[in-house]
């Protein structure tokens, strides 16, 4: 799966944009790094801020504009965990390293609401959080995660909403409780990448656009990565290309799967119907295996999504896609007008772990399945630390130990695809 571009999809995010979105030169002839980072999302950006404000000479390539893909196009949402909560963790870690990952994500909520202010940009972040549950029997999910957080990870801040309290917060009938987290929140994801970007080039780090790597290979002590128009040699590389690795890094991908997932924007509502739909402004995403997720935006649109496809393709008609699902949740939207559409792709592992890591000097991130705003941040702290002299934070993530996927890249699809049909039919009962 890779894709390329010269322009931003048709995103309310890219649309709404404040200014012009910056346009970065191509990299032209050979360079030199102390560290060469590949791709301009989340976590290639955080790590080159980190480690440019640390004084080390950083070079970030990005094959199409920075936050091209998922980075800036996602809901927007910074959910504190992991897509695939917090089990397989501690199942493969242990609760005591599971806990220490934990709290590297509190720090990382912490840190996206401090982090755009220390370095003079907005990002319209709003706190707060929503996950909720659509049938009754899941509800006793919310309620043993919140048992569970508080007695194996000491977060005693999760709040159970149940049904009666529920229209204080969601607008809808669909929904029998929630759980709130008040570290959670939502943010727009353009606005915090553009932000990152500016930062890592007032640090001194250097960022190449409309420049894809077409090979990477050990050179001495080093790495050389090679390009249409030049290359660069660095002592260390850091492969942050997540769904859009394609076949740069065999050993990598194949542990990832491209997933699709689609979202909406719909025209401004009236300030009292959009305050109606979320009375507190959190962000909400369900508990089904295939979640819908939805927010209010700073113009008063709701943000709806949750589609997903198992092939890399998208729907045609993304609103039309996706509207059926929307005046589910919402009915008193019917018919509303949905001015923007659009989908990209999510790094999916087959555990829904992150895979984080590190060999001969290549660093790498991906899994994020998902949810990436804060995990992303959290294991750029893991590599940056690492390279810096602590590997801590990293050892664990590696210890995580993500399998490749089965069937290789011509079946790894399909057969993913047919064993989560199971899991979308046990959302229907």
């Amino acid at each position: 799966m890779f894709q390329q571009s010269t322009e931003y999809p048709c995103t309310w995010y890219a649309a709404s944009y404040p200014s012009k979105l910056p346009e970065r030169a191509p990299l032209s002839g050979q360079k030199t790094a102390d560290i060469a980072i590949v791709g301009g999302g989340f976590s290639g950006l955080h790590c080159a801020l980190r480690l440019a404000l640390a004084g080390k000479k950083v070079l970030l390539l990005e094959a199409s504009r920075v936050a091209f893909a998922a980075s800036g196009r996602n809901g927007g949402q910074a959910l504190l965990g992991w897509s695939c909560d917090m089990a397989p963790l501690a199942k493969s870690l242990g609760v005591e390293r599971t806990r220490i990952l934990w709290e590297s994500m509190r720090w990382a909520a912490k840190e996206i609401r401090e982090l755009p202010a220390r370095h003079g940009f907005e990002v319209d972040y709003q706190p707060g959080s929503l996950w909720s549950a659509v049938m009754p029997r899941r509800v006793r999910l919310l309620q043993e995660a919140q048992e569970e957080m508080a007695e194996q990870y000491g977060y005693d801040l999760l709040r159970l909403i149940d049904k009666q309290q529920l229209p204080d917060w969601i607008g809808s009938e669909r929904y029998q409780a929630a759980l709130y987290d008040p570290e959670g929140g939502h943010l727009n994801p353009l606005k915090l990448a553009q932000g990152l970007a500016s930062a890592i080039e007032a640090a001194g780090g250097r960022i190449y656009e409309q420049s894809r790597v077409i090979s990477i290979c050990r050179e001495g002590d080093g790495w050389r990565l090679s390009l249409a128009d030049g290359g660069v040699k660095s002592d260390l590389l850091i492969l942050a290309c997540n769904a859009y690795i394609d076949q740069l890094d065999n050993s990598v991908s194949a542990r990832m799967l491209p997933v699709g997932n689609y979202q909406v924007a719909t025209a401004p509502l009236d300030e009292s119907l959009a305050r109606s739909l979320l009375p507190q402004n959190s962000c909400v995403i369900d508990n089904q295996f295939v979640p819908d997720y939805f927010r209010l935006t700073a113009d008063n649109r709701l943000l709806f999504g949750g589609g997903c496809t198992y092939f890399g393709g998208l729907p045609d008609d993304i609103a039309a896609a996706t509207r059926p699902y929307l005046e589910r949740a919402f009915p008193q939207l019917k018919g509303v007008a949905i001015e923007y559409g659009w989908g990209g792709h999510l790094d999916c592992t087959l555990r829904r772990t992150p895979d984080i890591g590190e060999s001969g000097g290549k660093y790498w991130m991906q899994g994020f399945s998902g949810h990436g705003v804060l995990p992303t941040l959290a294991a750029a702290r893991a590599v940056t630390e690492a390279i810096l002299g602590d590997r801590g934070l990293l050892d664990i993530y590696q210890a995580i130990g993500n399998p490749r996927f089965p069937g290789g890249t011509l079946l790894r699809a399909p057969i993913e695809a047919a064993g989560k049909a199971w899991y979308r039919l046990r959302d229907l009962f």
